[in-house]
């Protein structure tokens, strides 16, 4: 189940960044917004039909009376946590519509093993080798993609070569003739431009 819940939260990520590319109308934050509130609810009733298939409810006031800091603490962060849920997901396809949904993974990804390192701190925890690897591993992971957006960053700017010249017709108008590249990080290709401006002689001095 853990495996399928990871597989699954993988691909919502991305299915989100395709979902607004292949919309016919301009995603604004405020549409996007209002998608995430229609999967929210749509995702409360399935988990709520789940629950009570699997008589889950009945078991929370169990749970709350066996909580070792106290019922009404039991439900208050019962509270606390789906609120913290939701502003977490609105953060996450967010990042989604501002980057990209592998950045949001990453951003994900580096988030996890922070909550552990403040287990660790303020309650008291102990850091398992577990928690050292998924540590490094998602370290690892971040840096070498800022690395390689300032890399690909870098060779684009490289590759911007301004390109002038000037030539002149029978009828003694000069045309001034600039060619360059502009490199477009959406779809990874350079594209041609030329651009051409003619001047009449009285203003080339």
């Amino acid at each position: 189940m853990m495996l399928a819940a990871a597989l699954l939260y993988g691909i919502f990520l991305p299915s989100n960044e395709l979902l607004y590319k292949k919309a016919k109308q301009v995603i604004t934050y405020p549409l996007v917004i209002e998608m995430q509130v229609v999967i929210s609810i749509f995702a409360s009733a399935f988990c709520t039909v789940g629950m009570l298939v699997n008589k889950d409810f009945q078991v929370i006031p169990k749970e709350a009376k066996e909580y070792g800091i106290g019922e009404a603490k039991y439900y208050m962060v019962l509270v606390l946590s789906a609120i913290a849920w939701q502003f977490y997901l609105l953060g996450a396809i967010g990042v989604i519509f501002s980057a990209s949904s592998l950045f949001s993974g990453i951003m994900v990804s580096v988030l996890l093993p922070v909550t552990e390192i403040f287990g660790v701190i303020f309650y008291h925890e102990d850091f398992t080798s577990e928690k050292g690897v998924a540590l490094a591993l998602s370290i690892w992971g971040f840096i070498s993609y800022f690395y390689g957006e300032f890399k690909q960053s870098k060779n684009l700017n490289k590759q911007t070569r301004p390109n002038t010249g000037s030539t002149t017709d029978d009828s003694g108008v000069t045309s001034l003739n600039q060619e360059y590249e502009i490199g477009f990080r959406s779809d990874r290709e350079l594209q041609h431009h030329t651009t051409s401006i003619k001047v009449a002689p009285e203003l080339i001095t």
